[in-house]
């Protein structure tokens, strides 16, 4: 999820694209800009960046400490993997929807990146194996990368399954939301009541 070969960068870095967007396993804020924000609100996932937007609306300012390092393990399952980037898929519609000021092209690389598999695989099938090309050249050029980052052929070779769950994912969510929240026009709570605690939670 950090790689550059994926979305990293996109979040925000020393280098980044965006402004940086902090999460709750690695931030740190006031009491004072805690309260002034009224803290998180119901969206789950998607609390971490509803907080800094409203952040921001206040006055706030978010800075990456980068010597600073949190140690944050990520789903145990590729199955419960898929179900959290699905997630983070669907609610971003949402965030784009309250937060139109937000909005990226960015967010749209991965349901792009469906778009061009199911192209690929599609026209593949009928004969025109050029199609595949480019997405047997992305994913050896990201199997590479992570070999020489990690060093280790066998997470080298998840790294694909990562990159393929982690795209799918959240690319099939982000599409799903953005027809039912911007093309249906449909509440957000209503539509993904699992995507919101309750009030008394």
């Amino acid at each position: 999820m950090t790689s550059f070969m994926t979305t990293g960068g996109i979040r925000g870095n020393k280098k980044s694209v965006d402004k940086f967007q902090p999460r709750s396993f690695n931030m740190g804020l006031s009491k004072f800009a805690f309260e002034a924000t009224g803290g998180f609100g119901r969206i789950h996932p998607g609390e971490d960046p509803d907080l800094s937007i409203r952040l921001w609306q206040e006055g706030f300012e978010t800075a990456l400490f980068s010597e600073a390092y949190v140690y944050h393990k990520r789903r145990i399952s590729w199955s419960k993997f898929y179900t959290q980037v699905n997630k983070f898929g669907m609610v971003r519609p949402i965030l784009n929807k309250w937060y139109p000021e937000t909005k990226k092209i960015t967010y749209w690389f991965p349901a792009f990146f469906v778009a061009a598999v199911l192209a690929s695989l599609i026209l593949g099938a009928f004969g025109y194996w050029f199609a595949l090309y480019g997405i047997i050249l992305y994913y050896s050029i990201t199997f590479i990368f992570a070999l020489i980052q990690t060093k280790n052929i066998s997470v080298a070779l998840q790294s694909l399954m990562a990159l393929s769950i982690q795209f799918l994912g959240y690319g099939f969510g982000f599409l799903k939301s953005t027809f039912y929240i911007h093309i249906l026009n449909k509440n957000p709570e209503d539509t993904f009541p699992k995507l919101f605690f309750k009030e008394n939670q």
